[in-house]
């Protein structure tokens, strides 16, 4: 068997509609939204009865999305989103960009803060980490 592709990167949020703004800001488009429940939701992820409103983001190119998730019950029982670069476990997404100072200048508008600094990388990539709603970590590079 062959793997076919990833499907998804599923983010746990607090604010959904604020999350998919700053998203859509990146340049990501919303492809939708709906409301899981049910107890085949809870067979799937072992959290048995569950409510959750999720928002898929997709990529401009249309071969990656971003699972946006707010749990509504049941509640959330951890919160890693300020956890260093260095922790263990999955920690960021990244995203290719045209232009990082633009990006950021636009992100910066709706919180994002630079964690470290903009460097670039043998004359290959541009690269930062940013602080985007709720501490999300999100890499940024662009091709030099």
């Amino acid at each position: 068997m062959a793997l076919k592709r990833m499907d998804n990167v599923g983010i746990v949020v607090e604010d959904l509609g604020v999350t998919i703004d700053f998203f859509r800001e990146l340049g990501l488009e919303l492809e939708g939204r709906a409301t899981i429940e049910g107890e085949w939701a809870g067979r799937v992820t072992g959290l048995g009865n569950q409510h959750v409103e999720i928002a898929m983001m997709r990529t401009p190119d249309g071969h990656s999305r971003l699972e946006l998730s707010r749990f509504l019950t049941p509640p959330v029982v951890a919160d890693h989103r300020n956890a260093p670069v260095n922790a263990l476990g999955y920690l960021r997404v990244m995203f290719t960009v045209d232009d990082i100072n633009e990006t950021l200048e636009r992100l910066r508008k709706r919180g994002a803060q630079l964690v470290g600094e903009v460097v670039d990388y043998q004359d290959t990539y541009r690269l930062c980490y940013i602080r985007g709603p709720e501490g999300l970590l999100i890499g940024l590079a662009q091709e030099l």
